[in-house]
């Protein structure tokens, strides 16, 4: 496989179903599953394909220093008249055609730099894996979040509809005198609050889809999530080194850690550059009658075609400049390698902080439900009592207020309990593999 289509192999993880999907029937008026997202997302990313773009250019760059070895050949012309001494135009003499040909033979600097820039490559392709995980992590926390949202407006606009009828109920019996009329604008508070949560609950589905429809293409108004779609979350055991599974699987790790390969390579050549180098060169020219070398060439030894061909030997053996230079590659080589070392650390410590969060989350979140239940069966209890007289309107619904604030704080627990376990498998690398993304 040529070096070219392996990156088109890689950077296709990104732009793995382009074109198929967007010619589908039907597609703003159907639900947009989890899947799909994250796949529609990986095709549009400018993140990723900006990075992409980065692999390309380390490519490049790889190529270059490594052509280098192959002779390269430059056809040319030196036209113009000469008075007195055929001088030199540009450092070659007058010629009608030149042909000149060059290519490195053996050069320990040049050999490493190539070493250098490959393995730069490497870790580019390593950044282009990082950047298209850290779309999915954003596209699924984008979609879990609308989803929540869109759940939390159904159950707000039923908490609407039973404000609006106790409004009703309350103003009957403020006209039949069994309530005093401050209970109305209890009443009427009760349902501004309900407002404006709806208000701040379609403010961000609104932001959260129109996020969505950045990173997928589609039109902002047509997303609908589908939280069957959602897959269930694996189970996060506490007793499991993810942190050192997250050092040794994470992409940003490997390419720093690439990086200093790379670093490693270009030190050595820049102390490699005062060793002999060897370098091939040839050079023909046609020249011409009428620049005046057969007045200052001995007669008969004037021709009119020339060539050199051999080698070109360099023997560096003092350069305080080159010196220098290397003790800087020296220094960008252990800078590397402390950032490195710094990003492993910091990887490490953020991955086990995300582990015990979970089991802090997870209790919350369970925690948050066992309250919901409880209120839910007050409230039941309260609406029978109720029903048999035993029970206030006004118990009933303080009642009701209190259940739809516990499935409120329900709500925020799930969701950070998500967000930190989902966060968590984009650390351990799990991520791909749990959103059903192919690699």
């Amino acid at each position: 496989m040529k070096p070219a289509s392996r990156i088109t192999s890689r950077v296709s993880f990104c732009i793995l179903f382009a074109g198929s999907l967007f010619s589908l029937p039907g597609l703003e008026a159907e639900p947009l599953p989890l899947k799909r997202a994250v796949e529609l997302a990986l095709t549009h990313s400018t993140t990723a394909a900006a990075a992409g773009a980065d692999e390309q250019r380390a490519f490049a760059a790889y190529r270059e220093a490594r052509d280098q070895y192959i002779p390269q050949f430059i056809l040319g012309s030196g036209l113009g008249k000469s008075w007195g001494f055929p001088l030199s135009l540009e450092g070659s003499a007058p010629a009608i055609l030149s042909l000149n040909t060059q290519s490195a033979l053996i050069n320990p600097s040049l050999r490493d730099l190539v070493r250098a820039a490959q393995t730069e490559w490497q870790a580019s392709a390593l950044r282009v894996k990082d950047q298209c995980a850290q779309v999915i992590q954003d596209t699924v926390l984008s979609y879990v979040e609308l989803s929540k949202w869109e759940t939390f407006l159904g159950h707000l606009q039923q908490q609407q509809t039973d404000a609006l009828k106790m409004e009703q109920v309350v103003d009957q019996r403020i006209q039949e005198g069994i309530d005093n009329p401050l209970a109305k604008n209890q009443a009427r508070l009760t349902s501004a609050r309900v407002r404006l949560r709806i208000s701040e609950a379609r403010g961000a589905a609104d932001v959260l889809r129109s996020r969505l429809a950045q990173f997928t293409g589609l039109p902002a108004a047509s997303i609908e999530t589908m939280p069957d779609s959602i897959p269930a979350l694996p189970e996060v055991k506490q007793e499991d080194d993810l942190a050192a599974k997250a050092v040794r699987v994470n992409p940003s790790v490997e390419a720093a850690q690439v990086h200093v390969s790379a670093q490693s390579f270009r030190a050595r050549a820049e102390h490699r550059a005062m060793l002999p180098s060897v370098d091939f060169a040839g050079q023909y020219a046609l020249l011409s009658t009428y620049n005046n070398y057969d007045q200052y060439f001995r007669a008969g030894s004037f021709q009119r075609h020339n060539a050199t061909l051999g080698v070109a030997i360099r023997f560096p053996f003092l350069s305080f400049t080159q010196r220098a230079r290397a003790e800087g590659a020296d220094a960008e080589t252990l800078h590397a390698r402390k950032t490195a070392e710094a990003a492993k650390n910091q990887l490490s410590e953020e991955t086990l902080r995300l582990q015990r969060s979970v089991e802090q989350l997870t209790a919350a979140q369970q925690v948050a439900d066992l309250e919901y239940q409880v209120a839910q069966s007050n409230l039941d209890a309260l609406q029978i009592r109720m029903d048999a007289g035993s029970a206030t309107l006004h118990d009933l619904e303080d009642a009701r207020i209190q259940t739809t604030e516990r499935f409120n704080m329900l709500q925020d627990a799930s969701f950070e309990m998500q967000r930190a376990r989902i966060t968590l498998l984009r650390a351990t690398g799990d991520l791909e593999e749990w959103a059903g993304v192919r690699k």
